[in-house]
């Protein structure tokens, strides 16, 4: 199977399926028990990447560490989002989330936007994907990435609703908000209207494909119908699920949902979006909503790791997580599976991972971590179990981002992490754009954290009306 990357996976709508159901309240009850102390841990170690990697005179998070690299927009997105939580678990002060968030946002604000390839930030008010981590400046030759774009506003709106005191500086971190998510010009990315185009480059203009349902772009939709000052028509939500009975309904394991491979694309939204009890046309036809959608992909994945079809070392009901992350390197190479057959296997240095499109016997534990949320019933076994058998796989600031049991080629050249003697591959890296979800997802299983605050967001409020979205909440 060719090599795909997280942005080639959303062409696809190939995916996998689910099974099991809830289990009794004494069962919850009984698991989340003995885990509070390791939760505890988990959650102030993910928290403390952002915080101690961040550049405090910047706002700008690095993409990895500690690999030097490059700032990610993304990671940005979610260290806005961490911080709240910091307060909210004592980590922190609100003073020094405050100072933090408002230096954040002051550097984006003030960073060139203009057509040009160098010396900008962005253009039309969306930001590149990456940019440099000193200057903030375009790195390379990036694209210019609307849902990069929509991971950094999302933060953004947690902290314009978190920080809602009298204080002069949330007042500035309210407007502030306002200016560089009203500055985003949505209908110049509909280049194939109605749809939003997934980036562009000075060099190419627009990249040739367009977000449609179903993946982790419902927030760049969101976004787009709630601007305060350039909201996009709401046909522009009928056109990211026009896609969804083609490409992504269907059945697997005896259970029916909106597939994608990739666990990622069933968190990022989530993140700040509480779907609980709020549908659109779509699913209120369909009986459910997005929130138990999800629950039921992560099922599919824990099926899929049981299952185990592909024969790789590690896989089980209580060791599992395939979705985008680091891998050993690109090459091919003979591989003995669990069942004794000898067959020649590809593995990738980093890919968009997906259960049933493609799984190179990488697990990546914010995989699992981030539907904590879903269903911490058999997330919180999972995260406890790679750490008690595959102990190399924890660092100072949780997880390291994936790990490859059947990886034990010790004279292979690696392009990310190391061997791990009879344990196989293991990342020496974390990244920001995995760390965040698994922080914003234990912060919502832990007190709705971050859930709370977006509910009383007038823009998300209206970008979900405008969806069609009730219920609920919602009302």
């Amino acid at each position: 199977m060719p090599h795909l990357t997280r942005r080639a996976l959303l062409a696809h709508g190939a995916g996998l399926a689910l099974a099991s159901a809830w289990p009794g309240q004494a069962a919850l009850a009984a698991a989340a028990q003995p885990a509070d102390a390791f939760l505890d841990d988990l959650e102030r170690r993910t928290f403390d990447f952002f915080w101690e990697t961040t550049d405090a005179r910047t706002g700008l998070a690095p993409d990895r560490w500690p690999t030097p690299s490059f700032a990610s927009i993304a990671a940005v997105g979610f260290a806005l989002t961490a911080y709240p939580i910091g307060v909210a678990r004592g980590y922190i002060t609100r003073a020094q989330a405050r100072e933090r968030t408002l230096t954040t946002l002051r550097f984006f604000a003030g960073l060139p936007q203009g057509p040009g390839r160098r010396g900008v930030a962005g253009y039309k008010g969306f930001f590149y994907h990456f940019l440099d981590m000193k200057e903030g400046l375009r790195y390379a030759e990036c694209e210019l990435s609307t849902v990069d774009t929509a991971l950094l506003l999302m933060g953004a709106l947690h902290a314009q609703s978190f920080f809602d005191g009298t204080h002069a500086d949330e007042a500035r971190i309210r407007a502030l908000v306002d200016r560089l998510y009203g500055r985003v010009d949505w209908a110049w990315a509909q280049v194939r209207p109605p749809s939003i185009s997934h980036g562009w480059t000075p060099e190419q203009g627009f990249i040739p494909s367009d977000w449609k349902g179903y993946n982790e772009a419902m927030m760049v939709y969101l976004l787009a119908l709630g601007s305060p000052t350039r909201p996009v028509k709401a046909e522009a939500w009928d056109a990211w699920t026009s896609t969804y009975d083609r490409d992504s309904w269907g059945e697997s394991y005896g259970q029916t949902l909106l597939r994608f491979p990739p666990l990622f694309g069933h968190q990022f939204t989530h993140c700040w979006v509480d779907f609980r009890g709020i549908r659109d046309a779509y699913m209120r036809a369909k009986g459910f909503d997005y929130f138990e959608n999800s629950r039921r992909a992560t099922y599919a994945q824990q099926a899929y790791a049981a299952a185990n079809p592909l024969g790789w070392q590690g896989y089980s009901a209580e060791v599992w997580g395939v979705s985008a992350s680091d891998g050993p390197a690109d090459v091919t190479l003979a591989y003995r599976t669990t069942g004794g057959q000898i067959e020649q296997r590809r593995f990738i240095s980093y890919a968009g991972r997906g259960m049933g499109l493609y799984d190179d016997g990488t697990l990546a534990p914010y995989a699992a971590g981030s539907s904590i949320a879903f269903t911490p019933e058999i997330v919180i076994p999972a995260l406890q179990a790679i750490k008690a058998r595959y102990p190399h796989t924890w660092g100072r600031y949780g997880f390291w981002d994936a790990f490859n049991p059947s990886f034990n080629y010790p004279d292979i050249k690696l392009t990310h992490g190391r061997i791990e003697p009879g344990q196989g591959w293991v990342d020496t890296d974390m990244l920001g754009i995995d760390q965040g979800p698994m922080l914003a997802m234990l912060g919502n299983h832990r007190g709705e954290l971050v859930w709370q605050a977006l509910r009383k967001n007038a823009h998300l409020v209206k970008g979900l009306k405008r969806a069609g979205f009730s219920g609920g909440w919602l009302g």
